[in-house]
């Protein structure tokens, strides 16, 4: 009795041999991620310590993740104002860590991070600026006003959303916000509740213009 091997030319081996799904292949690509973390621990002092932090954000790539870890009480305000405007001009994923507590100062770099972490335990603190004036009356009116219109600025921009306009604005005349980690988890989980809400219709328009393509 003769046997009979089907070649792949034999109409035969499709019956014989019927397709067996071996499932998915993955696709990897890798890149060279640096990871980069400091610590703002005690009070900021001035800029001229913080050069190094500077330039690290200011070259870093957009594949880069650099963390800050804070437990501050505040400190000079020019030096913190420096680091936020350096970490929204930075191409890196920023994330701000707060790790115990960040007030004053503190409390507006961690809002100016890219992403948000807090741990257990950690309060953050929002008041008004302080600071000495001198020169004549009329000099440090003037520059009282200025300060004071900047300021409420900077606070709407740092802080909304996750400070209302209502607390930016007793804030300003004077009022202390406390928060602890239930309150800003709670805040942050809702901000990215309506994020998520805000990019559904982006994304069912991207789907149906794709259909249409």
């Amino acid at each position: 009795m003769s046997s009979h091997t089907p070649s792949a030319q034999d109409p035969e081996q499709d019956d014989l041999e019927p397709f067996v799904f071996q499932g998915l292949t993955r696709y990897e690509r890798q890149t060279q991620i640096r990871q980069i973390s400091y610590y703002l621990s005690g009070a900021i002092q001035q800029s001229c310590y913080y050069t190094e932090l500077f330039h690290t954000l200011r070259t870093a790539s957009d594949v880069d993740l650099i963390y800050l870890h804070l437990n501050t009480s505040g400190g000079d305000f020019d030096t913190g104002l420096q680091i936020i405007n350096n970490m929204q001009a930075s191409n890196a994923h920023v994330i701000t860590v707060l790790e115990a507590r960040a007030y004053s100062m503190g409390a507006f770099i961690f809002l100016a991070g890219d992403e948000l972490l807090v741990h257990d335990n950690c309060q953050l603190l929002f008041h008004i600026y302080s600071g000495v004036f001198t020169g004549k009356g009329n000099e440090q009116q003037a520059e009282s006003l200025a300060l004071s219109n900047w300021f409420e600025k900077f606070m709407t921009r740092t802080c909304q959303p996750f400070l209302s306009a209502t607390e930016i604005k007793n804030i300003l005349k004077g009022s202390d916000l406390w928060m602890d980690s239930d309150e800003i988890q709670r805040r942050l989980a809702r901000l990215q509740r309506e994020r998520n809400k805000a990019s559904l219709p982006r994304k069912l328009k991207a789907a149906a213009d794709a259909a249409k393509g």
